[in-house]
């Protein structure tokens, strides 16, 4: 009987070795590849908790500008942001034949910025999934002591928008976390992203709207 040599066995299995490893190593950057996919424009669909109860809504994002899109009763609420100088709420309700867009002030948007907490961010060690992303929580504090787990995820990367523009420093993309508006502190979760385009006019003013002050938006009961 053919005896095979020690030293070509040896060979064989350092070569079935190497062609594992090289095929662990390719897989692992598949995975890299596809969980650094960027986002550059689409639509988030969130699901958020406030004093005014449970919501879903849909940011539209491209660039540095974004409208979140929130149905509250019969009234529809636009709250569009373009960089960190203009903002205007939309409010729209069929039913009373009302469709007013209260467009902030420099004055508004310094007074709104005043508002908004300092938060710092400390990296914590536990991770979960939350839609599908690996997550990993970061502690943020703000400048009163208060304290939220924020939950992040590198598998993404896009825009910050006008729910989540608090965390440029929280060290990924923000999935589940707590935001403020108007002094009212609001939980967010992302329940999905998808790369799809912003159709035209998105971050308009129709037409057909009424413009007011947020003042009188706020009489309104339309503050947020």
């Amino acid at each position: 009987m053919h005896k095979t040599p020690l030293n070509t066995i040896k060979q064989n299995m350092n070569f079935k070795k190497l062609t594992i490893a090289a095929g662990i190593a390719l897989s692992v950057c598949a995975f890299s590849a596809k969980a650094q996919k960027a986002y550059n424009e689409g639509v988030i669909t969130y699901s958020v908790t406030s004093a005014r109860g449970n919501a879903e809504s849909k940011t539209y994002f491209r660039g540095d500008s974004s409208v979140t899109v929130t149905q509250q009763g019969p009234a529809t609420i636009k709250v569009i942001s373009v960089g960190k100088d203009y903002l205007a709420i939309l409010v729209d309700v069929p039913v009373a034949n009302m469709k007013k867009a209260a467009i902030a002030t420099p004055a508004e948007m310094e007074q709104f910025t005043s508002m908004l907490p300092q938060l710092t961010f400390t990296p914590g060690t536990e991770t979960k999934q939350i839609a599908g992303f690996n997550c990993k929580k970061v502690i943020a504090k703000d400048d009163k002591g208060n304290s939220y787990d924020i939950w992040i995820t590198n598998d993404i990367s896009a825009p910050l928008n006008g729910i989540s523009h608090l965390y440029s420093k929280v060290g990924g993309f923000p999935v589940e976390f707590t935001t403020f508006q108007m002094g009212q502190t609001v939980s967010v979760s992302l329940k999905s992203i998808s790369d799809e385009k912003v159709p035209a006019g998105t971050f308009g003013i129709p037409a057909d709207f009424d413009k007011i002050t947020m003042t009188e938006l706020q009489s309104l009961g339309g503050n947020r």
